[in-house]
């Protein structure tokens, strides 16, 4: 299949889908592309292959208007900075304005966003274009106990690039499976636990959730504000780089530049590798191990660690905080939200009562259903649970995993993406690296390290609260030495 164009805009013979963001960037910087004929592009990919992918939800009624607004501003001379004119796409679980943010779910999906998150006004002001919304998991995959990642009944399942029938991972599914598939160079996804994480394996996409509180959360449909954080994804770890920066008010060019130049052979970063984190699946432990043994030959160290993993008691402690802080947040922000749609958890419930032939064909709303039934942090369970769930993540897990004097941990996040069912939810194996981190609200950068049956296995890196711009190094030294996958064939 081939996307190439004639013309000022076929971008030195390379498909235009093909680009990353910074590849994106200079381009439009040396006229060799301009950011409205990228766009034209981009949608016409989507509309051709949207019938089968079901990563969008929407596509901006004005993206080829901002997209001639970022040139026009580069021919005066005023681009507002280097990703001025990129194409990003935002998880339709963050507002922005005219698009749904409906978190998957009909009884959002007639009353659209009428404003921007602030996260979204971050993209704006850095001059990106917002391309659209992508399908995910409804409600974040905090429904029901059985719910298949990446189904929403207002975008369907989204399919994995890479396989046709493959899980894209949830919840931020539409956004990993849409950059595999040149959709867009960029995209915004959200964790409360591997949601971002898992469909960055699972796509073979660098995705990185960052520290809870770091970016605003505000205008997103939230889960629960201790866990929740949003977070940039692309195609390499400079790009996502560039997009952290651009999110996070930093100088795009500097923080790019700094990862894209590759590894500072001066460094040497000590790595920790919790042998309880292996994702359980031989061929994606036996390629985590290659490309452990192969950052050693290029200098890092890296350092065996027993480790802890969850266990059922960790596990329903952290639905008790979830369902508990969903009660306050979510009721909070319904009552908050402009428009005609649903103002509490309890009115989400009933309407899916009321439309149950398409909301609860395939999976129930256990979930929703308890946060109702629960007194929402007053409630002396939920300050027990959240107790005892950070002194397991940070005083049983991660502390004393950094005590070794780790710069970072190391592990597959997933073995290879599982056959999506509509019914029974997901069969997977690993994602035991994403919960300490998710109870902690400490960041995980995820980067494909190569290919099990096929499809894409991602290597996921933890670090310390705020501790971002060593992820993002650590990443760029693992892609400069492992490598990078392209993009997925569309079949």
């Amino acid at each position: 299949m081939s996307d190439r164009a004639p013309g000022p805009d076929r971008a030195g013979g390379e498909p235009r889908h093909a680009l990353g963001a910074l590849d994106v960037a200079a381009r439009l910087a040396d006229a060799s592309l301009t950011s409205a004929g990228l766009v034209e592009h981009l949608l016409a990919r989507i509309a051709r292959h949207e019938p089968r992918l079901h990563a969008m939800i929407a596509v901006a009624d004005d993206a080829r208007a901002q997209a001639a607004a970022a040139d026009a501003r580069r021919v005066a001379g005023a681009a507002i900075g280097p990703l001025d004119g990129v194409p990003v796409l935002v998880k339709d679980n963050v507002e922005v304005l005219g698009l749904p943010a409906c978190a998957g779910s009909l009884a959002l999906a007639d009353s659209p966003a009428e404003r921007d998150a602030p996260l979204v006004a971050r993209l704006r002001a850095a001059g990106l274009v917002v391309l659209g919304t992508t399908n995910l998991s409804e409600w974040a995959n905090f429904r029901g106990m059985a719910s298949p990642s990446g189904w929403s009944a207002v975008g369907g399942l989204v399919d994995n690039p890479w396989q046709t029938g493959r899980s894209a991972g949830g919840s931020s599914a539409g956004s990993g499976a849409a950059l595999a598939a040149g959709y867009a160079p960029l995209a915004i996804g959200t964790e409360t636990d591997g949601s971002i994480t898992c469909p960055a394996a699972l796509c073979g996409v660098v995705g990185l959730k960052c520290t809870v509180g770091l970016l605003p959360t505000v205008g997103v449909v939230p889960i629960a504000s201790s866990q929740d954080a949003p977070g940039p994804m692309g195609r390499s770890v400079a790009d996502v780089a560039a997009l952290f920066a651009a999110l996070t008010g930093a100088d795009p060019v500097a923080a790019a530049g700094s990862v894209a130049a590759g590894p500072n052979p001066a460094r040497r970063f000590v790595l920790g590798a919790p042998a309880a984190w292996r994702s359980g699946h031989p061929g994606a432990d036996a390629l985590a191990d290659v490309a452990l043994a192969a950052l050693r030959d290029a200098g890092l160290v890296v350092v065996d660690l027993d480790g802890v993993a969850a266990d059922e008691h960790v596990d329903v402690d952290e639905v008790t905080v979830l369902v508990h802080e969903m009660a306050d947040d979510l009721d909070a922000y319904l009552r908050s939200r402009p428009g005609s749609g649903p103002t509490s958890v309890a009115a989400v419930v009933a309407f899916n009562a009321a439309h149950a032939q398409a909301e609860l064909a395939h999976f129930g709303q256990e979930y929703l259903e308890r946060a109702v039934a629960c007194a929402g942090r007053v409630d002396p369970a939920y300050a027990r649970a959240r107790a005892r769930n950070l002194d397991w993540a940070i005083g049983t897990v991660l502390a004393p995993a950094f005590a070794h004097g780790v710069d970072a941990l190391v592990a597959p996040a997933y073995g290879p993406a599982w056959e999506s069912r509509l019914d029974g939810g997901d069969v997977f194996t690993g994602g035991a690296v994403t919960t300490a981190p998710a109870i902690a609200g400490w960041p995980i950068l995820t980067l494909p390290i190569g290919l099990v049956g096929g499809v894409p296995i991602g290597l996921a890196i933890v670090g310390p609260a705020h501790g971002e711009s060593t992820l993002l190094e650590i990443g760029a030294v693992v892609e400069a030495v492992v490598g990078r996958l392209g993009l997925a064939p569309l079949v």
